[in-house]
């Protein structure tokens, strides 16, 4: 009798987990099928303003100010984002001497052209903390030297170009009013429940969701062996195209980079250190864009939707060199941390484009005011 039991119960269990996969593989189906047919082409290629936005920015002005306070030191104010730097070192950007006639546009209109530049590389987190901890990694150049009239009005004379990237092709919210309540829940210490704003199914945010997990990486060995990408869009002269930067060792000296101790806090300066100012040997990566077919699925508003490589392939249009340099002196990391990135520093031919990328005018001048003010008053 308890056998005939056991193996009805083996038989019963067995059909209902094949029913429930059968169910999971459909459901599956059915989502990725309707995914797709939302995320076609065509798009637009021109930005499309929502109603609301202005005060949507407002809001979320408040909100990173409230954030810069939260994570201040006893002695500075921080960043509400990308806190803690691995260093600030001098590049070399040179624009491709062989370089198509259709991708010379803005600073990269000159073939072979050398540009004098600032890299910043940093961690994500608005507060500074272990470098083993997963996190997104940043990257930002300012190129010097460049003519032409600035994006801003405050910003003339400075003859600056300004790309900030950060290790993940896209990004956990599409546009800026996902943008306000999601970094108001996570300044009030709500981490994944800022994926779930509701008891309504329909507002969670589940996609989103696995691209922020996706984002928060494991520590490269070194930041000069990520990728970086710009993730909103901008303009590259009349087309719109979204920016990478990719390490490139086959244009520099073979390098080895000798094994850190990731249990330090510090590692990835370290690391930085080690092969740029001990060992004395230099880094390459190349700059890319890739440039939108707007009769692919590759939208200016929404900055969750990796623009796909077959649907547009990235193409190099310069080559960065980070040369031999002793970066990390007192003097040299204040001055880093002063510094200001915002990719609203350049010229026309570059213009940040899409709702990510208004908000970041607003709220990165807004919190770049803020903190310095309170810096300089300590």
């Amino acid at each position: 009798m308890l056998v005939r039991f056991w193996s009805w119960l083996g038989r019963f269990l067995g059909k209902t987990l094949l029913i429930l996969l059968v169910i999971g593989l459909i459901g599956w189906g059915l989502s990725a099928a309707w995914f797709a047919w939302q995320h076609r082409g065509p798009v637009s290629a021109q930005e499309q303003i929502p109603e609301g936005e202005a005060a949507m920015t407002q809001s979320v002005i408040q909100t990173a100010v409230r954030i810069v306070d939260q994570h201040r030191e006893s002695t500075r104010y921080l960043r509400d984002a990308h806190a803690k730097a691995h260093g600030c070192v001098k590049a070399q950007v040179q624009v491709l001497p062989d370089l198509a006639q259709e991708l010379r546009r803005g600073v990269f209109s000159e073939p072979g052209k050398i540009w004098q530049a600032t890299m910043r590389l940093s961690n994500g987190n608005a507060y500074p903390q272990f470098d083993s901890m997963r996190d997104a990694r940043g990257m930002a150049i300012k190129l010097h030297d460049v003519q032409g009239q600035s994006l801003l009005d405050d910003r003339q004379g400075l003859h600056e170009q300004d790309f900030v990237m950060f290790s993940h092709p896209n990004f956990f919210v599409s546009d800026v009013a996902e943008y306000r309540q999601n970094v108001a829940a996570q300044a009030d210490g709500k981490k994944v429940m800022a994926f779930f704003p509701g008891w309504d199914p329909r507002t969670w945010q589940v996609r989103h969701l696995f691209i922020a997990l996706a984002t928060l990486s494991p520590p490269p060995d070194s930041p000069t062996l990520t990728t970086y990408f710009s993730v909103s869009p901008y303009k590259f002269g009349e087309a719109n195209a979204k920016f990478r930067v990719a390490p490139d060792p086959g244009n520099c000296p073979a390098y080895a980079l000798p094994k850190q101790n990731q249990d330090l806090p510090n590692f990835l300066r370290s690391a930085l250190t080690q092969q740029l100012s001990t060992d004395r040997v230099p880094a390459c990566f190349v700059l890319q864009i890739q440039r939108q077919d707007a009769h692919k699925f590759m939208p200016i508003e929404d900055t969750s939707i990796e623009w796909r490589e077959r649907d547009a392939a990235f193409e190099t249009v310069a080559r960065i060199t980070l040369p031999p340099q002793d970066f990390d002196t007192p003097a040299l990391n204040l001055q880093c941390d002063n510094l200001s990135f915002n990719p609203w520093f350049g010229i026309e031919a570059h213009r940040p484009i899409g709702g990510i990328n208004r908000l970041r005018k607003a709220v990165y001048e807004a919190v770049s005011d803020y903190r310095h003010s309170r810096n300089a008053s300590q």
